[in-house]
């Protein structure tokens, strides 16, 4: 089976620099709902919302795209009503590109308890049967998909390579993933490469998949396909998945770029980004699956990466934490009582231009809800801007100084995390 040229002409990656020195590069992918500069941070509304902020919003502040979560969309309203809805732009009134993920990272946190997978631990301890304290297993994988129960009711149900591809496609998204499963730094290498091959195999059905829905759906705008690398801490892992990824072809489909996932030991982030990205096809853009903070953001452009996505900005902001030049802080902290200036001096971010820590203060310790809503515009602003400005420093060629200043002034009280 072949795609209709004519559905595959909205969606394409052209890279405009590549330092001569690093991976680092920016570039431009070209969806149906419009175009991404590259390097660029996707905020996540991961049920079809950026929590207590309007689509209007993200807009203003910067963000070029959004990424909802498959499995929460497939839980509650369901697909077929988003389809119903025109798909997830028109849903959530958002006119711009869209992300879905696969499920799959639900198969880790639903399986094992575990959440900020990038600071685990590596060293600890190695089992096949990983299960955080005090959690239960509520997903259980097998070679030909996984059970899971839902977070809501109870409800079990059953998600396949299949099942993810169609339920992306219901939901419409510009760019969806193919359905892998994600280990921990926990799992045994025997285990890692088991899963390694499960995940491979997965990728081939959802490319069968992909083609026969896009084929199905002609009358839709095409989704770009990303298929997503595993392979925990190990070189040789990741390596193989990215080779074994980009030379997939079925029936003339093939990936039309990739997501570099699954459990990351932040010490070595960038290394593992790197022996991915350097056996990946240059033509093709590759997103960082769930990375956020300030000097990690730093490391995967550097390394080779085009987008990113986090939940961290909005979640940190809904408890108080927000961002600085000078590092995060916490707006409870007393002294920000009688802050009568911005969060930021240097932010020009809405609620930088029309409020005052003071108030945002007061709003905290009062309990209001629009207290969650400002603070998650400016950190949305904030990340949003950090990497733009990255992709400006690459254009222009001062990136590693701008590294240097940026996370020499962020991280002052923590050397450790300052640039080298």
């Amino acid at each position: 089976m072949t795609l209709d040229t004519n559905q595959i002409t909205f969606f394409a990656f052209r890279e405009e620099v590549q330092l001569t020195d690093s991976l680092g590069r920016s570039g431009v992918i070209s969806t149906p709902h419009g175009e991404i500069a590259t390097p660029a941070f996707i905020p996540v509304g991961t049920k079809a919302t950026v929590k207590g902020v309007l689509p209007e919003s993200m807009a203003a502040l910067g963000g070029q795209a959004l990424l909802a979560n498959a499995y929460h969309l497939y839980l509650q309203p369901g697909p077929e009503i988003v389809d119903e809805a025109g798909g997830l732009g028109a849903f959530m009134n958002w006119p711009g590109p869209t992300f879905t993920d696969s499920g799959g990272f639900q198969v880790l946190s639903l399986g094992v308890g575990f959440k900020k997978v990038i600071a685990m631990d590596a060293e600890t301890f190695r089992s096949d049967e990983v299960i955080a304290d005090n959690k239960e297993r509520l997903a259980h994988v097998d070679d030909d998909g996984v059970t899971f129960k839902s977070h809501l009711d109870g409800s079990m149900h059953r998600f396949t390579p299949e099942i993810s591809m169609k339920v992306q496609h219901q939901l419409g998204a510009d760019i969806i993933f193919a359905f892998d499963e994600c280990t921990t730094l926990h799992n045994t290498r025997g285990y890692q490469e088991r899963s390694l091959e499960r995940t491979r195999l997965w990728a081939k059905r959802c490319l069968i998949e992909h083609g026969k829905l896009t084929a199905k759906r002609s009358n839709h705008p095409y989704q770009a396909l990303f298929g997503v690398l595993q392979g925990a801490q190990y070189e040789d892992l990741r390596r193989k998945a990215a080779r074994d990824l980009a030379g997939l072809d079925e029936s003339g489909i093939s990936f039309d770029g990739f997501g570099l996932g699954g459990a990351l030991d932040k010490e070595k982030l960038g290394t593992i980004v790197r022996w991915m990205c350097e056996e990946l096809p240059r033509n093709k853009p590759r997103h960082l699956l769930g990375i956020g903070e300030p000097d990690d953001l730093f490391t995967g452009v550097e390394n080779g990466v085009d987008t990113f996505d986090c939940v961290a900005p909005s979640r940190q902001a809904r408890t108080s934490a927000v961002f600085t030049q000078d590092g995060r802080i916490n707006l409870t902290n007393a002294k920000y009582q009688r802050q009568f200036s911005p969060i930021d001096d240097n932010c020009d971010c809405y609620t930088c231009s029309h409020y005052t820590a003071a108030y945002l203060a007061h709003l905290f310790r009062s309990k209001e809800m629009v207290a969650g809503t400002l603070a998650t515009i400016h950190n949305e602003r904030f990340i949003v801007r950090l990497v733009d400005q990255m992709r400006e420093s690459l254009r222009v060629g001062d990136f590693f100084e701008f590294k240097r200043e940026f996370l020499g002034r962020f991280y002052s009280g923590n050397p450790k995390r300052q640039a080298t």
